[in-house]
């Protein structure tokens, strides 16, 4: 098992999650994080931290594409280990459906 950012975090990116990541395994895009699912340890200790509900386990439905998701961005950007403020836009785009097709961007956040 392991755990995935989904939809959710998409104009949001609040870092709670990675302070509490035992193994840095957050990888930070411009405006989402993802975990890579090799380096996870299935711990969970990030998913009740993350105040938009985005990160669910990989045991869950339809979680497939999450894990892949969450695999080929975290090859790609850079690893974040400190909580940042999260997006200006969190609080009026937290449980807004279809972030990803509507707002998803491939830029790579700053990471640390």
């Amino acid at each position: 098992m392991t755990y995935v950012v989904t939809d959710n975090c998409i104009m949001c990116k609040y870092t709670d999650c990675v302070e509490v990541c035992p193994v840095d395994c957050f990888y930070e895009g411009e405006n989402t994080l993802v975990i890579h699912p090799d380096e996870c340890i299935d711990c969970g200790v990030c998913e009740p931290e993350c105040p938009a509900d985005a990160i669910r386990p990989d045991t869950e439905p339809d979680m497939e594409k999450w894990v892949e998701f969450n695999r080929k961005y975290s090859e790609m950007w850079p690893v974040i280990t400190r909580k940042k403020d999260p997006l200006p836009t969190a609080a009026e785009m937290d449980g807004q459906d279809g972030k990803l097709d509507k707002y998803f961007s491939e830029a790579p956040g700053e990471g640390d």
